[in-house]
């Protein structure tokens, strides 16, 4: 849910309705000795790109040298905050029933055009960005790779590879699709 908020008169008609003359009204229950009578001991605001680097800075602190065990696609990246204000704009929204907004189409259709980007940005014939999961998108590489090669039908996968993945690769392995690990 977005934030909204409220207006001067907005805050004046909250308050009436509790009976309020003030916000200072709210904390009259509250001993004078308990309450805060200065400003917070804060810093200044930070632009997001100093907000990430005080955080990797401070995460160095408290973890540098430890591996992560994130896992299943879950691995460092960064992803500008703007990215949600993008792709909750109403060209990418259509009705699913006249009821309810459905947000799937909008979402295929970032899906589609992030795909074309990278085909045109890379040169490559393909591009695929509609996996949920890590297992998913190495059956669907191969699958895609095996299908670009005419000839041969084995792709390379690399050992390193978590062996969940190879198992789901595995399960999803059809006479078109074959691989094998190597490093």
């Amino acid at each position: 849910m977005r934030y909204l908020p409220k207006s001067p008169a907005d805050r004046e008609a909250m308050l009436k309705a509790m009976g309020l003359r003030s916000v200072d009204d709210l904390f009259a229950s509250i001993p004078a000795e308990y309450r805060l009578n200065r400003d917070l001991n804060i810093p200044r605001q930070m632009a997001e790109s100093e907000i990430v680097d005080f955080f990797r800075q401070h995460s160095r602190e408290n973890g540098d040298g430890y591996t992560s065990f994130l896992g299943a696609g879950a691995y460092f990246h960064y992803r500008p905050v703007i990215i949600d204000s993008l792709i909750s704009r109403g060209e990418f929204l259509t009705a699913y029933t006249p009821y309810q907004a459905e947000i799937s189409q909008g979402t295929l259709q970032s899906i589609f055009e992030f795909q074309t980007m990278i085909c045109e940005l890379t040169g490559m014939e393909v591009a695929n960005a509609s996996m949920y999961d890590g297992s998913t998108a190495l059956a669907e590489a191969v699958l895609m790779g095996n299908g670009l090669q005419s000839e041969r039908r084995l792709s390379r996968v690399a050992q390193f590879i978590p062996s969940i993945w190879k198992s789901s690769l595995l399960t999803s392995s059809t006479p078109a699709l074959s691989f094998s690990a190597r490093s």
